[in-house]
């Protein structure tokens, strides 16, 4: 053989290993591939079936079956007061699961901020915001409300007697009926919102006529809007949606732009790895053709956002949300929850013994005989004051209501020093919002005073 031959030979002998290896790392990395990322993989969607939720939830446990991602993954429904039963229960049962997810959203800060829950979802650990989605007005067929026009007459004519139904209390379906009210010059406190906990329970109302008009996500509605059972007033979107025959709100006037959007969150106590395993998992799902065909259909807006990004975007949107269910008055107090009967008596209890032992002591100091009984007139100032406290300390705010308390229980014991009384009760007042919600953590409602508290 010559030395070209020889040449030859070994050249070709070195092009087909470097085939041969070529494809037995394509094969390996094949197999790899098609090997599970999970062998079970828990979905909680934090409530009833029917909702957007639970399609969120059941779409990614077709895709994840579908893509070979999750051997076994499994939905799981925990309804309740806008999510925040599931994600109190998420949290405590999960804790360091490393294989459990938990669907959440903007319905879930609305929830949080009008129950006030002690769990949020900087209690757990961010992963990705997955879609977004335009919201429908609708009424069913049968009713004689035949355009928006129609409904915003009768909602301006008589508010409470129109009646809105949606999901739970706080949410994005209650969010926007607020907006569409404030937007037509009605005080969004006025719109009788009827919440239900699951979107089957909610979409059974409205389709039944049991509301005057319903709102929720446009994949809710999709199945009745193509069978012709409901009508849609009106959708959230900005312009039309190709395939809808439903105009959108600005071009009827109001002035409402708005977008309903969904994530997953892993549980506390979870390890760095475990966190980017899940992560890696969402992300193959979201990049998936099966996924992007489940996005057409359900007309879900691809909004993914990952990692330290999605984590700041919720936070910033809670402090959106607390903004806008205060404006609406539909959230908790801006100073934390709101304040019951109960501690209110309390304090003014406490307001009045604390004074009256003051005003006692300052007299026995100038050597007056102290008025043993109480006359008509103070007893009438003292109840005055009480009953005010309790009128005006979610509207006005502790301080102010506390201040005008102190001030009547002061003038009830002593009427001759007005101005003194009232700087007095104004600084006491203050104090006392100051060690209850700062030093105690026992918030008190900041009213008015919100911006200066």
């Amino acid at each position: 053989m010559s030395a070209t031959s020889g040449e030859f030979v070994i050249l070709r002998w070195n092009v087909l290993s470097a085939i041969a290896l070529a494809l037995v790392a394509t094969i390996a990395a094949a197999a790899a591939a098609a090997q599970p990322q999970f062998e079970q993989l828990r979905i909680v969607a934090p409530a009833a079936p029917g909702g957007g939720w639970d399609q969120t939830a059941r779409a990614m446990q077709q895709v994840l079956l579908e893509t070979g991602i999750a051997k076994t993954p499994v939905v799981e429904n925990v309804a309740g007061a806008a999510g925040t039963i599931g994600l109190a229960r998420f949290i405590g049962a999960e804790r360091g699961n490393g294989d459990a997810l938990l669907v959440s959203g903007l319905i879930m800060l609305g929830g949080i901020v009008t129950h006030d829950s002690p769990v949020t979802l900087a209690d757990v650990v961010p992963i990705a915001r997955l879609t977004g989605e335009y919201e429908v007005l609708t009424v069913p067929t049968s009713s004689p409300l035949a355009t928006l026009d129609d409904l915003l007459r009768a909602f301006k004519n008589d508010p409470e007697s129109i009646s809105w139904g949606g999901g739970s209390a706080g949410g994005s379906d209650q969010i926007l009926a607020g907006l569409v009210a404030a937007a037509v010059g009605i005080e969004p406190r006025r719109v009788n919102y009827i919440a239900f906990s699951g979107g089957g329970e909610a979409l059974a109302a409205i389709v039944g006529g049991q509301v005057t008009v319903g709102i929720n996500g446009l994949a809710e509605f999709a199945a009745q809007i193509e069978a012709g059972t409901v009508r849609v007033l009106a959708i959230s979107s900005a312009e039309r949606l190709p395939g809808l025959d439903a105009p959108t709100l600005r071009e009827q006037g109001v002035e409402v732009e708005f977008e309903n959007w969904r994530s997953v969150v892993a549980p506390p106590g979870i390890t760095a790895d475990e966190r980017a395993r899940l992560a890696d998992a969402v992300e193959a799902m979201v990049r998936s053709a099966e996924w992007r065909e489940l996005l057409a259909r359900f007309r879900w807006l691809d909004r993914y956002l990952a990692g330290d990004e999605f984590a700041a975007f919720a936070a910033a949107e809670e402090q959106r949300v607390r903004a806008v269910l205060r404006e609406l008055g539909t959230g908790a107090s801006p100073a934390g929850r709101a304040l019951e009967p109960y501690p209110v008596l309390v304090l003014a209890g406490l307001a009045i013994f604390g004074t009256a032992a003051l005003v006692s002591r300052r007299r026995a100091h100038r050597t007056e005989p102290a008025n043993a009984t109480l006359h008509w007139r103070s007893l009438l100032l003292i109840a005055s004051g009480a009953g005010l406290l309790l009128v005006l300390a979610e509207r006005a705010g502790f301080v102010v209501a506390a201040a005008l308390l102190f001030w009547l229980v002061a003038r009830a014991f002593d009427a001759r020093h007005a101005l003194r009384d009232g700087v007095a009760a104004v600084c006491v007042a203050a104090a006392a919002y100051a060690l209850f919600t700062y030093a105690l953590d026992l918030p008190l409602p900041a009213g008015a005073l919100a911006d200066w508290l």
